[in-house]
């Protein structure tokens, strides 16, 4: 049998003080990726070991309660249901700090009981440990000189899942989760984040917006460098396509040769706070790919502001639908959150956007039903359902009360439900095919010209308002389950 070859991990030590946790979490994930980059380089260059396998484990997380002592029930997070010891394992620790320190001091201070940091036994596959390093990277199968598997650890996918999030988990020896994804599944997402979108994952900010056309990306760019220019507005940055970063409204972006799957760009603040922009392109299969890998991130809110076909003959192009409910046709979720599940409106989403509408457009009260209506949303995943034999269609819509279609709102609000990320939709009609007004070139660019602008000015003011509310208002309870997570 292969003897190990592992890290010297430290004894698990307990800690009543967040940052200090947090730190040993650092140093302990930062110990065992040096330890496989070395190693895995060693193999490359001289062979693998004879006789051995080399490892390293993700650090973890451990908390053990013993009281059924109340918290503060307004809370719906930082706090776990029942006595019991819960864990979890955890990656990139400098990415999540913030994050990390805020959800474990809620966890001493609400159960007044100490963290445990140690490693875990779960171990580090070697192609999340370099991810990070420039200069090393895995080669394919067979392409290494030895077999990749038989000596380092890789992504298994066989226990890399959604179980906690969908409510399947069960737990192993007695400890329950603590956090909603696992290290493991939060490697593959950022994996697949740098690779779907081209930016690294430090670059996202706490607030995302999703729009279905790459019209508005000039004018985020726009938006961005007026933000550069004035000293007070508490961006620093922006963050284009192929991790391009400028700090003055004047900087320079390459032009991009070859564009993402999903661009994204980041007008970052320095607290993460700011807001990312990714055009998800059209689809609800973007929509899921985008969100199931972004919401490993735990943003704080995430919003649609594209484009829909209006159902109604009162609309007309360029009025906005505010979404309070969403008739989900798109069938990407079915298999992990059934049709039957409500998708509620979250209240300070909802006012948020109203009032962003209200404010840019100067309309109020009984006058904003000029230009937008509050309703059903449908999404479907036929994007030429209009061509078909409308009387199935146009009757389920009607009987919904749908006011917009679209192919990607309800995937993006279901999402946000099964992650726990606050959600909205605000969207602007673009065409009316039940009425005959299609989008056609001509009439495409007047409307894109006169209302890109405005459409995405209402999505930043939102996620403005959004920035100024406490975390736990935001993070309704309505999102939670009955046996939840302590952490976000």
């Amino acid at each position: 049998m292969n003897q190990m070859i592992l890290p010297d991990h430290p004894a698990a030590t307990d800690f009543t003080d967040a940052a200090a946790a947090v730190q040993r979490l650092e140093d302990l994930y930062s110990q065992a990726t040096d330890f496989l980059c070395t190693e895995f380089s060693r193999a490359m260059e001289d062979g693998a070991p004879d006789d051995g396998r080399i490892r390293a484990y993700y650090p973890e997380i451990r908390i053990t309660t013993t009281s059924f002592a109340q918290v503060d029930s307004r809370l719906s997070f930082g706090h776990v249901a029942a006595p019991g010891t819960y864990a979890t394992t955890v990656t990139r620790p400098d990415l999540f700090r913030h994050y990390l320190t805020q959800q474990i001091d809620l966890l001493i201070q609400n159960h007044g009981v100490s963290v445990t940091i140690g490693a875990s036994d779960t171990p580090i596959p070697v192609h999340f440990a370099v991810a990070a390093r420039p200069g090393i990277t895995v080669p394919q199968e067979g392409a290494a000189g030895f077999t990749l598997r038989d000596v380092f650890d890789v992504p298994d996918l066989s226990t890399t899942n959604d179980d906690i999030v969908n409510g399947t988990y069960e737990p192993a020896n007695g400890t329950g989760p603590l956090a909603p994804f696992t290290a493991q599944r939060i490697d593959y997402s950022l994996a697949r984040l740098a690779h779907y979108t081209a930016t690294d994952p430090d670059h996202f900010q706490n607030h995302v917006l999703f729009t279905n056309y790459q019209f508005y990306v000039a004018e985020f760019e726009d938006y961005a460098r007026a933000m550069l220019a004035d000293p007070q507005s508490g961006y620093t940055s922006f963050v284009s396509t192929g991790d391009h970063e400028i700090t003055t409204p004047d900087g320079d972006i390459p032009k991009t040769e070859k564009m993402p799957q999903m661009p994204s760009y980041h007008l970052k603040r320095a607290d993460g706070n700011g807001i990312t922009l990714v055009n998800i392109g059209v689809g609800p299969s973007n929509a899921k790919t985008a969100t199931d890998h972004i919401a490993v991130l735990r943003p704080h809110a995430w919003l649609m502001v594209g484009h829909c076909a209006g159902l109604r003959n009162t609309q007309a192009l360029g009025d906005f639908v505010l979404a309070h409910a969403y008739l989900r046709e798109d069938h990407v979720l079915d298999d992990d959150l059934p049709v039957w599940t409500p998708i509620p409106a979250l209240a300070e989403i909802q006012i948020a956007l109203e009032q962003a509408v209200e404010e840019v457009s100067e309309l109020q009260g009984f006058d904003l039903k000029r230009i937008m209506r509050t309703g059903t949303v449908a999404t479907i995943d036929n994007r030429n359902w209009e061509l078909r034999d409308q009387s199935g269609p146009v009757q389920r819509l009607s009987q919904s009360r749908a006011i917009a279609l679209d192919m990607e709102s309800a995937t993006i609000a279901a999402n946000g439900y099964r992650f726990r990320v606050p959600y909205g939709t605000l969207l602007c009609v673009s065409d009316k095919p039940l009425h005959g007004e299609l989008k056609l070139p001509g009439m495409a660019s007047d409307f894109y010209r006169n209302q890109v602008a405005r459409h995405l000015r209402i999505g930043i003011r939102a996620m403005e308002k959004l920035r100024g509310m406490p975390l736990e208002r935001l993070h309704s309870r309505k999102l939670r389950s009955f046996d939840e997570t302590a952490f976000l």
